[in-house]
């Protein structure tokens, strides 16, 4: 049964006439005749008695017809909503993102939000995850674009996809044409890394102590730019989030393993206000198909 065959239905209920009904509802005749047949096949009921060129209602039909004309109703009521809200959407989206989202694809996403919404206005500011969850708290925020918080309280959290951590390189370091290295095998080496006050980094020190490695920081960045600017430019490797790696020249990436560092991003909601206004529900919508088509930001490249 399809929706074309309740409104067909309907028609031909009010007019009692099938050419009339077939006009009605901008079909020939014949069309009309063979899907009420086929609506009538397939409930294995009459709907309709044909006395002569007089159609008339069978019990029934009567009784189909209450719930249509209902279900018709909400069908109708929920395009139009559906209509109303892409035409009248307004208003102002505040997001917060860290680094890594703010690179690619939340400009991908806002591009998007905005051809579909242009009396929208987007508001992004690039944050620390820790920052994210403050302002959503404060209502600051309505939403943010981060990992997955270490302390989720009054916060809801929707996870995306998962993302692995790479090792990224310069053409002139030894681990260039590596495709996988362990843990391990970064001990006494060269790294430039986030703070500790980043969440991220304090999964990597995890890494580090399980795998019983003890890595040389020589400097501490709090964003990934021109941290990998100076990998880029010396012998000093990074570890950061797949997606973060741009198409820089000379850089390199390589997959790290035992263990192998995975990170949860996903939309953060203060709890009580998740999805609360048509632009945050479909500015949402937009950074999940986006991430799912994607199957994340970007893929690891190899170096």
């Amino acid at each position: 049964m399809e929706l074309r065959h309740l409104r067909y239905f309907k028609a031909l209920s009010e007019c009692l006439n099938f050419t009339r009904a077939a006009e009605r509802v901008h079909v020939t005749q014949s069309t009309l005749s063979h899907q009420i047949a086929q609506l009538e096949d397939e409930l294995d009921t009459a709907l309709f008695e044909r006395i002569g060129k007089k159609v008339v209602l069978t019990e029934a039909g009567q009784l189909f017809l209450d719930y249509v004309t209902q279900a018709l109703r909400a069908v109708d009521q929920g395009l139009g909503a559906l209509k109303d809200s892409a035409s009248s959407l307004a208003g102002e989206v505040r997001v917060g993102a860290t680094h890594t989202f703010n690179l690619e694809f939340l400009p991908e996403c806002i591009a998007i939000f905005l051809d579909r919404y242009p009396t929208v206005k987007v508001t992004v500011e690039e944050l620390s995850a820790d920052d994210i969850s403050e302002k959503l708290k404060a209502e600051q925020l309505d939403l943010g674009i981060a990992y997955r918080p270490n302390t989720p309280e009054e916060l809801w959290f929707e996870p995306l996809h998962n993302e692995e951590m790479v090792l990224v390189v310069s053409d002139q370091h030894p681990f260039a044409k590596r495709k996988r290295i362990r843990f391990v095998e970064l001990h006494r080496q060269q790294l430039v890394l986030l703070p500790s006050e980043f969440s991220t980094r304090n999964m990597l020190d995890e890494c580090f102590r399980a795998s019983s490695a003890e890595p040389v920081v020589v400097a501490e960045m709090n964003t990934i730019a021109p941290m990998l600017r100076l990998v880029a430019r010396t012998r000093i490797a990074a570890i950061v989030a797949a997606s973060a790696v741009t198409a820089e020249g000379g850089l390199h990436v390589v997959m790290l393993e035992s263990p192998t560092p995975v990170r949860t991003p996903g939309i953060l909601w203060k709890r009580g206000t998740r999805q609360q206004t048509a632009h945050m529900r479909s500015f949402s919508a937009i950074v999940r198909n986006l991430a799912m088509n994607q199957g994340t930001a970007s893929r690891p490249r190899r170096g």
